[in-house]
């Protein structure tokens, strides 16, 4: 059988042009679409010079330094630039910052402590005012953080009336006269939440009735601080042990703190911070006693100074408490630096009480 019996032309698959093939007949051949059908292009065949000695073209060569290039980290394409290898170099390290605006802060503090000492030591009266417009202020941001992130309507005009009562009257009356301002408060609390529609009241009057005991009540014991005749002595020695405890939590923790003392609800707080607290309020409770208290003696002074700092940390965790629950970082923003009031009383509401108790058991309450 020869090669034009299965329609194949001659010398097809040589180089050169290809012949036209005859159309087969049939009734399914279209002779007009056989005319109009261009042939393929025949490619040259690569000459051998193009080969290695290995018998591989240069194009596999190519390809084979492209593969090593990506093994060793190379271009993966010709035009691409090699990678610079990354640095294993240790980051500098970072210096320590304190969070807030340190000198708004220290002139903050600095302008109210001198009005405290002012009222303090001129006239016993303008101070009582001094704690009664704190105390007024707390409860507004108090009361304004839980409804805008509860919706705790906790009422304000009754506690705040009743708070300023309550003041005064431990401060005229001493003991009895604070705690029956604040049954009295909480009873007006329960009335005053009356007046509007019962949903949401027990959540309300129970707020309002926490944020009775917790501001203005505890405020109190700073008024029956001063009624003794070495009154202003015995402020200025709670002042100073609160302070100092502070400033030496955050002096200690700030150079020398790595353990966390309760991450979860302060994690800037650290047991180095505590010891600090500890140590500076042990040190200036003694001097204080010393000094400043008629009848008071060094070691008295260390007992008051480590109930000091024992109470102002637990304070200060309470209401980082309260506001990781809200989800704030400050309870108002009145005083540049710190906060509102209330971010300056966490420390000192706890701290009242416990110091009024030690004052009255070391050297008595006149």
């Amino acid at each position: 059988m020869n090669d034009s019996s299965w329609g194949a032309p001659q010398g097809a698959g040589r180089r050169g042009a290809p012949e036209m093939q005859a159309a087969p007949a049939g009734p399914a051949y279209d002779v007009h679409g056989a005319q109009q059908t261009r042939p393929m292009p025949i490619v040259p065949d690569v000459p051998d010079a193009g080969r290695d000695d290995a018998g591989r073209d240069a194009d596999d060569r190519d390809d084979r330094d492209q593969g090593a290039g990506r093994l060793s980290g190379g271009p993966l394409f010709r035009d691409e630039k090699p990678q610079e290898p990354m640095s294993t170099a240790p980051p500098p390290p970072q210096k320590k910052r304190a969070g807030r605006d340190l000198r708004a802060a220290i002139g903050v503090g600095v302008g109210l402590g001198a009005l405290i000492v002012a009222s303090l030591f001129i006239v016993k009266d303008v101070f009582v005012g001094v704690i009664v417009v704190a105390v007024v202020v707390g409860l507004w941001e108090l009361t304004s953080r839980l409804q805008e992130r509860k919706g705790i309507k906790a009422p304000l005009v009754p506690l705040a009336v009743g708070g300023a009562a309550m003041v005064v009257a431990g401060y005229v009356w001493g003991a009895e006269g604070a705690w029956a301002a604040t049954a009295l408060t909480a009873l007006a609390v329960l009335v005053w939440r009356m007046t509007e529609p019962p949903e949401g009241y027990l959540k309300d009057v129970t707020a309002g009735v926490f944020a009775a005991f917790y501001v203005p009540f505890l405020a109190t014991f700073v008024a029956m601080l001063l009624t003794p005749d070495d009154g202003p002595q015995r402020v200025l020695t709670f002042l100073l042990l609160t302070v100092v405890s502070d400033t030496g939590a955050y002096a200690v923790g700030w150079r020398f703190g790595k353990h966390k003392l309760a991450p979860r609800i302060s994690p800037g707080k650290t047991r180095e911070g505590l010891f600090g607290a500890v140590a500076f309020a042990m040190v200036a409770g003694a001097l204080c006693m010393e000094f400043l208290i008629d009848g008071g003696s060094w070691w008295q002074g260390l007992l008051l100074g480590l109930a000091v700092a024992a109470s102002a940390t637990l304070g200060d965790l309470g209401e980082s408490m309260i506001k990781r629950d809200l989800g704030i970082k400050d309870m108002g923003t009145l005083l540049p630096g710190h906060g509102g009031i209330m971010d300056r009383l966490d420390s000192l509401l706890p701290t009242a009480p416990v110091v009024w108790l030690l004052l009255v058991l070391f050297v008595g309450s006149t």
